[in-house]
């Protein structure tokens, strides 16, 4: 007699990717919707309350926060003139 065994079987979930590019502008630590790049489409920055997880390419995460619409820079320092500003945001469906 065989033991029985159970299987279970996991199914990748899908996922949404939308991201956000600016430039700093030397000055700035808030961005808006309105500050993305045409040039990328429409783009907006998403309620963080409808995506499950984002990646802003400034590091520790405590130096930015988002809001719907918003993505604000934290620290005393900012970004340096030109330098992208990159926002991404992934939802697990």
């Amino acid at each position: 007699m065989l033991p029985q065994q159970e299987f279970r079987y996991i199914f990748p979930k899908k996922v949404r990717i939308f991201e956000y590019y600016t430039v700093a502008g030397g000055s700035k630590r808030i961005f808006t919707d309105q500050d993305a790049l045409k040039e990328y489409g429409t783009q907006h920055i998403l309620d963080p309350e409808n995506y499950s997880y984002s990646n802003l390419f400034i590091k520790p995460s405590s130096n930015y926060s988002v809001q719907k619409g918003l993505l604000i820079i934290n620290t005393e320092d900012i970004p340096l003139e030109k330098s992208p500003v990159i926002l991404e945001m992934i939802k697990v469906i």
